[in-house]
């Protein structure tokens, strides 16, 4: 349809795919840093790069709709938006997903196949084993097929991003980053490795931060245990829900003011089946009301038992390995060896049956086992409890042992904008509940790999206090398989050689630089100037604790400032029962099938009624109500439209259409204030509750005086017509941002160019002489006009032949000014009497009969 020409029939169908290809044509949101002469020109937006290996649910479009609201508001108040888009396409879940797609899991001891090729027919519960280099290749190509997914959806939405800055977290380039910024931490003393107790997933064989975890009920059960006293004076019963633990028992321990076990402090006990002396000690942590008020202190059961063990000094038993069995050879401090050999190398599961069993048949363990609910540690995409086990990991720090750093981590938090404004409050409490630092590394295979490699001694040991890295022009290397200078690739593994790390970033190690990574850090100097810090960061609620402090982290460590001006916090979108969408529980809806069946815009509508911060519950017929905006909007402006041209503003004279444009001058102000607060849905709420007041009131009201049919200039008639096409223009601008595909098709049947690089409307573009009220008063005695007609149960176009109008002299006096219009709309053929009186308007009316209908 070429511009300029007001279709016979608007249809919203297929107008995603129309503009889309023109705006993707025309390069329409494409940023270009040479094209920008200061940073104050720039908006600039850390948009978060979607999980690609996720599953999509309108969730995804509600939040990444909010920022394109805000973007496409801020490119028409006349900043130069810097919108780019990201993939988060490494880490475990893409791993997950690959595995059971293609059937095969990673075994980084097989050499690389060039020829392998996935199972035709793949089997997740039987997978094949391949090399960790066939293995990142399948996850590469899959990630490829589901960016596809995403970018396609994306589009249809109608995000205005700039595809051109378009980057992934493994790419080339984010490695590079990501490696960088590793190696200066680590220069500075903020990168360290250690080897302590980690929370570790037995299913997917990794380490896992403090942020990542998600306590859950998890049933168990109470066993009453007899640790027997060195003196032999008798027994302290315990009360455990982890038996099989008790192998790695190093001590039992009591709260320092609980005076059942005052006389044991200083004492010594014997573990019951194994026969180890362990002291009895105190520390504040014991919960005196707690089973017994004495508990025994393994290492590790949880992290009451790290604590024990790091303020105790005590000694490190552990006992279950990483592939969550306990150790296969029964370890030396053991008295009673062969005690022990029943749970060598079997699962947690089973050891505490068999644990159980031996106690019972020794006589050590009091009754029977008791059936409680007990709170357990998971790593939030994992599903059995995470072990504590000693590992050497790679760490950031994050303030969780540094006071001063966080303090000043917490300051950041309070120099940061915040939407809404409570939000802050959940990063105060995280940082000040931190109990550690940032554990960063991943024994997975698809990530960024750590930058480091190690010098083998005489012996083939790895000499870990004295890393060999990169130089940073020779990054992103991977040391897998390229050896650090000095050395030649035949000394890997080898006595004198070498050896690379083994390990991978996390990914948000890598996803905690996507500040740095857009901007062109260390790579594009001017656009990093421009665009960095960045004004604003949208993100869920959910990942305050991690995305969110995982950016100010690095930014603060790096870059000493904030990463950001602003953070926008987003709601959950929930089902109508207010339960928060997951595959799993089998409440989701598939955003492809809600647009193809009510449109983009239609969508759209309802993300922008999800208040920022507020969680939205999701009901499919409330896009109806978005379709039905949507519609209007065309059918209203080609009825407009179809009036003939108006004046200039000069030319709008009359009393009621003042009235109406000084009222969309109030609308200006109002939008223009809550889009500036970023609350885009009181913005939306004012421009649509204006707009169906013009539609319903104003609109029917100018109709006849706007026709002008026979040529003669009816009086009022041309300022009718301007009046209707300046309010038209400002309620396209309004609403642009909102539902850019049919504001875009109507700005272009009569406008030049694109309505969302037009500027936004300012209340000076109309004028403010008009009294508002008069227009509320005529549009009151229009509904009193209409309520006669339907009391009556006559149709609208039944004629009035007579009607009086009561009100007070304020009221009567605006209706005067409007009578004749007020005649027009009500089909009032005789005297409408306007009667001065205090108290509510009302309307008395003599209707005659309805025209018959033409056929």
């Amino acid at each position: 349809m070429a511009r300029g020409v007001v279709p016979d029939k608007p249809a919203l169908e297929g107008l995603e795919a129309k503009w889309g290809k023109v705006w993707e044509d025309e390069q329409l949101y494409a940023f270009s840093a040479s094209q920008v002469d200061s940073r104050e020109q720039v908006f600039s937006i850390d948009t978060p790069p979607p999980t690609v290996s996720g599953h999509l649910h309108p969730g995804h479009v509600f939040s990444y709709t909010h920022t394109d609201l805000v973007a496409r508001y801020q490119r028409m108040r006349g900043k130069k938006v810097f919108y780019p888009m990201g993939w988060d396409d490494n880490g475990l879940p893409t791993e997950r997903r690959v595995q059971n797609f293609y059937g095969v899991r990673c075994d980084p001891t097989l050499p690389y196949d060039p020829d392998f090729r996935p199972p035709a027919k793949p089997d997740p519960k039987h997978q094949i084993s391949i090399s960790r280099r066939n293995f990142v290749a399948l996850c590469v190509e899959l990630t490829r097929v589901d960016e596809k997914t995403f970018q396609d959806l994306w589009r249809s939405v109608g995000l205005s991003v700039d595809w051109n800055q378009l980057y992934s977290t493994i790419s080339p380039e984010a490695q590079r980053i990501a490696q960088l910024a590793f190696m200066r931490n680590l220069a500075r003393g903020e990168a360290y490795m250690k080897d302590a107790p980690t929370l570790w997933d037995v299913t997917f064989q990794t380490a896992v931060a403090q942020a990542e975890l998600e306590a859950r009920d998890y049933p168990g059960s109470y066993h009453r245990l007899d640790f027997h006293r060195t003196d032999g004076s008798g027994d302290v019963a315990i009360e455990t829900t982890r038996p099989e633990l008790l192998a790695a028992c190093c001590a039992l321990i009591a709260h320092p003011d609980d005076e059942r076990y005052q006389h044991l402090f200083g004492t010594t006990v014997t573990t019951p089946l194994y026969g180890v002396e362990i002291p009895v000690l105190a520390h504040p942590a014991a919960e005196m009301d707690k089973g017994a008020g004495i508990a025994m202190c393994c290492t590790f059961g949880d992290l009451t038992d790290v604590t024990w063990w790091r303020e105790l000094q005590l000694p490190t038993r552990t006992v279950i390995g990483r592939d969550g069995r306990l150790l296969s050879e029964t370890p030396d401090w053991i008295v009673n060896r062969e005690a022990y050999s029943p749970i060598a190398g079997k699962t947690v599961f089973t050891a505490r049956k068999l644990v159980v069993e031996a106690l019972q048949a020794s006589g050590e363990m009091e009754g029977d086992p008791t059936p409680t609910e007990r709170k357990a540690n998971f790593y939030e995409k994992g599903d059995k409890p995470l072990e504590i086990i000693g590992t050497r990991q790679w760490y950031i720090t994050n303030g969780g042992r540094d006071q001063k750093l966080r303090e000043e981590l917490l300051e950041r938090g309070r120099e940061l904008a915040w939407v809404p404004e409570h939000m802050r409050y959940r990063y105060e409490n995280w940082v000040e509940g931190l109990n550690g630092d940032w554990l960063i590394s991943r024994q997975r295979f698809f990530g960024v790999p750590f930058p480091v490699w190690y010098p083998l001694d005489a012996d083939g040991r790895p000499d870990y206090d004295h890393p060999i890295t990169p130089s940073e022009e020779q990054l992103p290397i991977d040391p897998a398989s390229q050896a650090p200078e000095g050395f030649q690739e035949s000394q890997r593994g080898v006595p004198g050689g070498f050896v690379a790390d083994p390990d991978v970033m996390d990914t948000w190690a890598t996803s905690s630089l996507t500040p740095q990574i857009v901007t062109g850090w260390e790579r594009d100097a001017d656009l990093f100037a421009k665009t960095f810090p960045m004004d604003f960061a949208p993100e869920a609620h959910d990942i305050i604790r991690t995305w969110v402090f995982s950016r100010i982290v690095r930014a603060h460590l790096e870059n000493h400032v904030l990463p950001w001006k602003r953070a926008a916090i987003s709601g959950f979108v929930t089902d109508p029962d207010r339960k928060k969408m997951s595959k799993s529980k089998g409440n989701t809806v598939v955003p492809t099938e809600i647009i193809d069946s009510f449109g983009a815009d239609a969508v759209r509508w309802r993300a922008a009624m999800a208040r920022p911060g507020m969680d939205s519950p999701f009901d499919k017929a409330q896009m109806k109500v978005g379709r039905r905006l949507a519609m209007k909007i065309l059918n209203a402006s080609k009825f407009v439209l179809g009036f003939g041209e108006g004046g200039g503003i000069a030319d709008v004279t009359e009393p009621v259409d003042l009235a109406m444009l000084s009222q969309l001058h109030e609308v200006i102000v109002a939008a223009t204030a809550a889009f500036e607060e970023f609350n885009y849905t009181a913005a939306l709420e004012a421009s649509e509750q204006f707009f169906w007041a013009f539609c319903d009131d104003y609109l029917e009201l100018v109709k006849e005086r706007a026709y002008d049919s026979d040529g003669t200039d009816v009086p009022g008639a041309t300022s009718a017509r301007t009046a209707l096409r300046l309010a038209l223009d400002v309620m396209l601008r309004l609403f642009a941002p909102f539902l850019p595909f049919v504001t875009e098709e109507v700005w272009s049947w009569w406008q030049s160019g694109s309505v969302h690089t037009t500027m936004w409307p300012l209340p000076e573009e109309l004028p403010k002489a008009g009294d508002t009220e008069l227009m509320t008063d005529v549009s009151a005695a229009l509904v009193e006009l209409r309520g006669v007609k339907s009391t009556h149960k006559k149709p609208m176009r039944t004629p009035i032949l007579a009607a009086t109008i009561t009100a007070p002299a304020s009221v009567i006096d605006h209706l005067k000014q409007a009578e004749q219009d007020l005649k027009n709309v009500s089909k009032t053929t005789g005297e409408m009497t306007l009667v001065e009186e205090s108290g509510e308007l009302t309307v008395e009316a003599t209707l005659g009969e309805p025209p018959a209908k033409h056929r």
